[in-house]
Parts: C-alpha cells; sequence; structure tokens
C-alpha cells in the first residue's frame, strides 16, 4: 500500500486524500483551489483500496480519521490543522511556488 500512496502522492504538486462527505476535507480541497491550486483529489471511501490507504495515512500521519492528508511535491504535509498553520504564517504559498503548483 506505501507504493500506492507514493505512486497517487506525486501524481500532482499537490495531492489530497479525502473522504467524500468529510467537510474539513472539502475545506481543505477549497483553500487550495482559492489559491488556484489545482490539485489531485483521492476521495478514499470511493477507492477500492481506500480502507489499506486509509490505514496507511493513519500509520504515517498518528491520527485517525488521517483525511483530509496533503502532500505537496510528493512530501506529506499534514492534515487540516498542519495546512491552514502553514497558510495563516505565511509559508504554504512559498511551499507551493516551491513545488511548482502555483506561478504567481
Amino acid at each position: 500500500m506505501a507504493d500506492r500512496l507514493a505512486k497517487l502522492s506525486a501524481e500532482k504538486a499537490v495531492v489530497i486524500f479525502t473522504m467524500s462527505q468529510c467537510s474539513m476535507s472539502h475545506t481543505v480541497a477549497s483553500l487550495f483551489s482559492d489559491l488556484g491550486v489545482c490539485a489531485a483529489v483521492h476521495e478514499l471511501d470511493k477507492d477500492p483500496w481506500g480502507r489499506d490507504m486509509e490505514r496507511e495515512l493513519a500509520r504515517r500521519l498518528g491520527r485517525s480519521p488521517p483525511v483530509p492528508a496533503v502532500f505537496i511535491g510528493g512530501k506529506l504535509i499534514g492534515s487540516t490543522d498542519r495546512v491552514m498553520s502553514l497558510h495563516l504564517s505565511g509559508k504554504l504559498v512559498p511551499m507551493l511556488k516551491g513545488a511548482g503548483a502555483m506561478w504567481l
């Protein structure tokens, strides 16, 4: 499962693993969209390997549920709290630019 996560998490500059009915997942995806980032979004509850990926993400993040789980530049950044902390501190946009997710 780690190989599948590695492959999916590197398919775009920003990749978000979510659950379709998770309000925090929607909030994080909306933030990236508002910043002009076209993120790849994988809804674990709609993926045949979703449960296994969910367990692997929970192990990596040390929390359950592990969604949303955000990867930037193929690196696991974290969940909502980490993304919002980076955004509020002004560190998210430079990180996104460095990963090629945004140009301006």
